[in-house]
């Protein structure tokens, strides 16, 4: 029998051309992101809509607007018990698959309670996707273009909120709503109920789009070998790598990792080992900065807060909303164009000092009735969170647990995402309605305040580190702050 290890030693000079494809197999698993943001930005739209057409109350849409993030909290619960028995690929597959099946829930409802439940639908297949493409991007690319890689994720993210947002403004424009002066002739589309699922349809097509393509991802390296399947994951490695060297290197590297720290699992890690609960309670710290910054409020409720600051409502869920959304997505280039430059830490501290001014800034100029000044207000702290806190805390998420615990830490970090976008989300409108819209903004500004606090001690730059070299120094008792070193 021919032994394993001479297997992976073998033809160490023989070179493959790996670079090319790997940025298409990280472009397909991002795609879960396209469909999370077109979920995102669908219901910023269609809530009139759908309000006036099934006659729900305000009760009934706040359900509905949250029951996604419920959904995706529980999602994130069962993910890491996905990941670990299926794999990275195959719950990617699944959360596909109940993507196109719950949107299609979603267009077809026929009350506000079975779109609640299609919702939540919609949500956990999000959780599962949320929790699973970060994690399997942060396996599959190289350590030099890890964070690019994990930020494309944060950008088809934000190009799916911009499509949603421009597609349904162009359905609502082509809506008949018989408002005065209108002529039904004149409409593409007869009424607001046809107009809010043709919204939710249009969701269906890159989550097919998504489903087609995970199919031909090959499975994570690092998972097959937790599995002990060490070289069907040197293949994986020899063709999304640029050198037989460099997979052999990489393999070896795995290898070595698995068989020092074992595979005992997330939970039992967690309760015996005091470095793995730092990582732990640093990803849900971080996951937490990420939504109580106030970003979800601007994408949920980006109209309310353009009426709030003097424009109309036609502006407002028309070029308002796209004007947010394109403001995302370039916004977040700067994040793909410098995350391996010049590092994690350094992007998150500026950014988080700029969302801290823009939002105390927005404060003001909404006390003092400047509407112009205020919408500036808002896009600056766009710009700042998406080239930011938006991908970059993601890619932390995924890159400072050690792989026995990779899918509890992740759970925990993601769940907490979803939780807490779910507590701002759903507390904002009592919020603003009880203390005014300045001091809710401001008390947004003081958690991206403490942001900056928090990452400037406690998180780690991992730039350019390979996951097992992270893995290794924490392992080690490396202060958390300094593990990339």
């Amino acid at each position: 029998m021919t032994d394993e290890k001479t297997n992976i030693d073998s033809n160490p000079g023989e070179t493959k051309p790996g670079n090319f494809r790997i940025y298409i197999v990280c472009l397909i698993a991002a795609l879960a992101g396209l469909v999370f943001g077109i979920d995102i930005g669908v219901i910023a739209q269609a809530k009139d809509f759908i309000t006036e057409d099934l006659n729900v109350s305000d009760t009934v849409m706040g359900w509905i607007v949250g029951s996604m993030m419920g959904g995706a909290a529980c999602g994130t619960l069962i993910s890491g018990f996905l990941t670990r028995s299926l794999g990275r690929k195959y719950t990617l597959i699944v959360s596909g698959l109940l993507f196109v099946l719950s949107c299609l829930g979603c267009a077809l409802a026929w009350n506000g309670i079975v779109l609640v439940i299609a919702r939540l639908a919609v949500g956990f297949s999000i959780g599962i996707a949320s929790f699973t493409a970060p994690l399997y991007l942060s396996e599959v690319a190289p350590k030099s273009i890890r964070g690019t890689m994990i930020s494309t994720y944060q950008l088809m993210i934000t190009i799916g909120i911009l499509a949603s947002f421009t597609i349904n403004m162009f359905i609502r424009q082509s809506t008949f709503t018989g408002a005065e002066g209108q002529n039904a002739a004149d409409f593409l589309i007869p009424n607001v109920s046809m107009g809010w699922r043709a919204m939710f349809f249009a969701t269906v097509v890159p989550s097919l789009l998504f489903l087609a393509g995970v199919f031909f991802l090959p499975k994570s390296p690092r998972w097959l070998i937790s599995k002990g399947r060490k070289q069907e994951a040197l293949e994986v490695l020899r063709r999304i790598r640029g050198s037989e060297a460099e997979a052999q290197s990489e393999s070896r590297e795995i290898i070595e990792t698995v068989s020092k720290n074992g595979s005992s699992g997330g939970l039992a890690l967690f309760r015996s080992n005091p470095n793995f609960r730092k990582t732990v309670f640093l990803g849900i710290t971080l996951q937490f900065l990420q939504q109580f910054c106030g970003i979800n409020i601007v994408m949920y409720f980006g109209p309310e807060l353009f009426i709030a600051s003097g424009f109309s409502s036609e502006f407002a869920s028309g070029i308002g909303t796209v004007a947010i959304g394109l403001t995302n997505v370039l916004a977040t280039f700067i994040a793909i164009a410098f995350v391996d430059r010049l590092g994690r830490r350094r992007i998150l501290q500026v950014g988080y000092t700029l969302m801290t001014i823009s939002i105390l800034a927005l404060a003001c100029f909404m006390h003092l009735g400047y509407s112009i000044a205020a919408i500036a207000s808002v896009l600056i702290f766009i710009v700042a969170f998406a080239f930011s806190a938006g991908p970059v805390i993601w890619v932390l998420c995924a890159e400072i647990q050690p792989l026995a615990g990779r899918d509890f830490g992740i759970t925990c970090s993601t769940g907490a995402n979803w939780l807490s976008n779910m507590a701002v989300s759903a507390s904002f409108l009592p919020l603003m309605n009880a203390i005014g819209t300045p001091l809710t903004m401001l008390m947004f500004a003081l958690f991206s305040a403490a942001g900056i606090l928090i990452i400037s001690h406690f998180t780690p730059e991992t730039k350019g580190v390979s996951l097992e070299r992270l893995e290794s120094n924490l392992m080690n008792g490396v202060r958390l702050r300094d593990i990339g070193r």
